[in-house]
Formats: structure tokens, C-alpha cells, sequence
């Protein structure tokens, strides 16, 4: 008996690797890595309202008090990992959007397909190899 076809793979030209592209993976593996994304973010945003709490009932002075430093840091740092992890998260929901409007896969510069290991790299790639790394600085 024939297996019904799998409608939610959608077969494009096959890039250099000769590997097929498939919608529905790529669709759970950015919605997961969304997922991901969004509990680290709840987390860290929990752990750095903490620590203005902890710090709220503390001397002021950072400068001047010898823990002071050592918490501005972290602050600090933790802002950072959250800025990252916000736009990462960015970079997944416009690969959402991408794969919703038929262009996930597809280099943006030169319109041709992105390699899958590229894409199994780096899912929110919107570039091929070649074009991303004439984008670097």
C-alpha cells in the first residue's frame, strides 16, 4: 500500500549539497529555538530584576563600595546576554516570517537557494556562504 505524500515538505531545486529542502523541519527547528529563546530571556530577565532588588536595599555607592563594582558588572553583563538573546530571537521570527512568505532558504542577495548545511548551521542565515562573507567587515 502507498504511503500517502508528505505535504508538509515542499520541494525546492536541490543546491549544491543535492540535499532537498523541508519546510516542516525547518519550521520546528526555528520554533523551537523561539521556545528556547524565550524561556532563556524570561530567566534572565527574572535574574537581573533580582539583582536591582538586591541592590536596591544596598549602599548606592558603587564606586566607592568594594561590592559595588562586581554587581554593576554583572548588570551590566547580563543586559548584554539579554540584548543578544532579543535579537537573536529577532533574527528567528523574521526566519518565521521568511518561511511563511516562501523565501526562507533563498540568499537574499543572489536569489539563489542557501545550502541546507548552512541553513542546519545556522537556521536564521539569509544569506549564502559566499555573500555572507563578503558582508563581514
Amino acid at each position: 500500500m502507498a504511503r500517502p505524500r508528505d505535504e508538509s515538505a515542499v520541494e525546492r531545486p536541490r543546491d549544491a549539497s543535492g540535499a532537498k529542502f523541508q519546510r516542516q523541519a525547518a519550521a520546528e527547528r526555528l520554533s523551537a529555538e523561539r521556545d528556547e529563546l524565550r524561556g532563556r530571556l524570561a530567566s534572565m530577565s527574572r535574574d537581573l530584576e533580582a539583582l536591582f532588588a538586591a541592590s536596591a536595599d544596598s549602599n548606592a555607592d558603587d564606586e566607592h563600595d568594594p561590592e559595588g563594582q562586581t554587581i554593576a558588572y554583572e548588570r551590566s553583563q547580563l543586559a548584554s546576554l539579554i540584548r543578544a538573546a532579543e535579537d537573536h530571537l529577532g533574527a528567528v521570527e523574521a526566519g518565521m516570517i521568511r518561511l511563511q512568505q516562501g523565501s526562507y532558504g533563498i540568499c537574499e542577495v543572489c536569489g539563489q537557494p542557501i545550502p541546507a548545511a548552512r541553513l542546519d548551521a545556522r537556521p536564521t542565515a539569509r544569506t549564502c556562504i559566499e555573500h555572507a562573507s563578503r558582508t563581514r567587515p
